[in-house]
């Protein structure tokens, strides 16, 4: 199952009207970090990395605000750190959705009872709850006991208010096809969840664990299997079906980060939301300051084994667009 038929089609109204202004390059989703503190220290994660000082540090509302408009993507993922930790999340949310932005709040659950309040369930909300395996495997990857139990039971509870939740995996060196396929059965069809997103992990440099990334051919192999014998069609995700072929090795794309820029306390970071050669202080500036050429596979040496969402799914989306097989199957998938 792919992207919900509201957003699919508000992201294709948003793509003809690109290139009818003959625009190149422009956002789809904006990965918007207002804060890089977390409450969980995971292992293979290298975004809480800062110094003291900055992990203080709260972006205003207003600034948020205007770097969606700025950047004019429909899709708005706001991650971090742990963004419930934001004191006006609730405010920011509330003003993107009357935006009628598609908003996606990447979360771990933990803080969810103490904020759930400040939120109010919409079409153009989703909770996106990060869930990497199921217990032991999930409490494994996020360095603490208990976390899992907690975030499907804030899950449920959301459900039960209302509210749309999505989960997030990302998998490892340490995952198989069989622990795959288990967790995914499990958010769909015993947890419900309304829609899955699935990656690769990446190589942050300063990730405490360096040892589990996943290259692309474990990456390929992983996903062929998992996808095998037609599960994957009885799985409800929030991907396009291409970027599935993609991560099941049944095509190949080029990175088009861009698309899917990342905004934090910093700025707009070069070239993705993985890594970070500087930051421009507009989208016009990251757009046209930025050698786009010298990254990708084969380019880049940090980038040969990346396979993530925020650089390849706008491949697979413009790659959909421009064909009416390919629309057509996305729309019935």
């Amino acid at each position: 199952m792919g992207i919900p038929v509201r957003e699919a089609l508000r992201v294709g109204a948003h793509l003809v009207k690109q290139r009818l202004r003959r625009r190149e390059k422009f956002a789809l989703t904006l990965e918007l970090e207002p804060l890089f503190a977390c409450n969980l220290a995971c292992a293979g994660c290298g975004k809480i990395q800062h110094p003291a000082g900055v992990l203080k540090r709260r972006m205003p509302v207003e600034q948020a605000l205007a770097a969606v408009e700025e950047c004019g993507a429909p899709v708005v993922s706001i991650a971090g750190g742990e963004p419930l930790m934001h004191p006006e999340i609730g405010v920011l949310v509330a003003e993107l959705v009357r935006r009628k932005k598609f908003v996606y709040l990447c979360t771990n659950a933990l803080l969810m009872p103490r904020k759930i309040d400040e939120l109010r369930p919409s079409p153009y909300f989703s909770w996106a709850v990060h869930i990497d395996g199921l217990e032991q495997r999930h409490d494994e990857s996020v360095c603490k006991q208990g976390v899992f139990a907690q975030a499907v039971d804030n899950v449920r509870e959301a459900q039960r208010r209302g509210f749309r939740v999505t989960t997030n995996s990302t998998f490892f060196t340490s995952d198989t096809p069989a622990s795959v396929i288990e967790v995914l059965n499990f958010l769909n069809d015993e947890l419900r969840v309304d829609r899955m997103m699935l990656s690769p992990a990446y190589a942050y440099d300063k990730a405490p664990d360096q040892e589990h990334f996943l290259g692309v051919a474990e990456t390929r192999e992983l996903f062929s299997k998992v996808f095998a014998d037609g599960r994957r069609g009885g799985w409800r995700f929030n991907h396009s079906p291409r970027f599935l072929d993609f991560l099941a090795g049944e095509v190949d794309f080029a990175c088009t980060a861009w698309a899917i820029p990342s905004y934090s306390l910093y700025g707009w970071q070069r070239p993705c939301y993985l890594m970070s050669d500087g930051y421009a202080q507009t989208y016009r500036e990251l757009l046209e300051e930025t050698d786009w050429s010298a990254y990708g596979r084969g380019r880049d040496p940090r980038c040969a084994n990346c396979m993530a969402h925020c650089g390849y799914e706008p491949t697979a989306v413009l790659a959909t667009m421009g064909s009416l097989r390919e629309s057509i199957r996305a729309l019935r998938s």
